[in-house]
């Protein structure tokens, strides 16, 4: 009966949409690529500013925004394609990988310019930091399933940035990658009946590759990060 348990705490839950829209602007606005202070430092200010139940419902948002604006500019970059050179483009969002495969050397990777203004590094790994903290609250709160495909969307994109468009793998974007899965294995665990995993997912997996990770200063090499070693450990355990 633990169904029954969360639908009865999910209506016990007391939101403050007002609350929630401020949390999301201030975030949206103090915090990025401009401000004078280091990615992880604004992470960790992000992530005490986005807590309890109104922070964890407005780090989701934050996924979702990020993940919807994603996928609307390949959408038009694709469509842009075809009317340019007529050539078509499927923009699949539970697995981009075929897509970046067929035409990586036609496509932007925009994670860092999209609408929403939430730079990946900072504001999204916060927001990927709250949900995984907050995994068994968020399962209670509401139905977990966009959030988790949210999540998967934006580790897809990530690593394709890597393989596909030479996107510069730092520490900070290992951090991304990393914390992606991490927060999906721990809603994937307060789950009772997980969906299955995402085609990417499942691809890289099956692979063993090992990425070198520069320091986000220089072009010195700090370590490697395995992403199908990675899953494999945090998802099929």
């Amino acid at each position: 009966m633990r169904w029954l348990q969360r639908v009865l705490g999910r209506e016990q839950v007391q939101h403050d949409p007002g609350r929630q829209e401020a949390l999301l602007q201030d975030v949206r606005h103090r915090f990025g690529a401009r401000v004078q202070m280091r990615p992880a430092e604004q992470v960790e200010a992000v992530t005490r500013l986005l807590d309890g139940d109104d922070g964890l419902l407005v780090a989701a948002r934050i996924l979702h925004e990020f993940a919807e604006d994603a996928h609307t500019d390949l959408l038009t970059q694709a469509y842009e394609l075809h009317r340019r050179t007529g050539r078509r483009l499927i923009v699949d969002r539970r697995n981009y990988r075929p897509l970046w495969r067929e035409a990586a050397p036609a496509l932007r990777w925009s994670l860092f310019e999209l609408p929403s203004g939430f730079h990946p590094y900072v504001q999204v790994v916060a927001a990927v930091t709250v949900v995984g903290g907050g995994a068994s609250r968020y399962v209670q709160v509401t139905d977990p399933k966009p959030l988790l495909a949210h999540l998967f969307e934006v580790l897809d994109l990530t690593i394709n940035g890597w393989e596909y468009h030479r996107v510069r793998v730092d520490t900070e974007a290992a951090t991304l990658a990393y914390r992606l899965i991490m927060a999906a294995r721990d809603i994937r665990a307060a789950m009772d009946d997980p969906p299955p995993l995402p085609p990417p997912v499942r691809e890289l997996m099956r692979r063993n590759n090992t990425v070198d990770v520069l320091d986000p200063a220089g072009n010195r090499v700090v370590g490697g990060f395995n992403p199908g070693a990675e899953m494999r450990a945090a998802l099929l355990a």
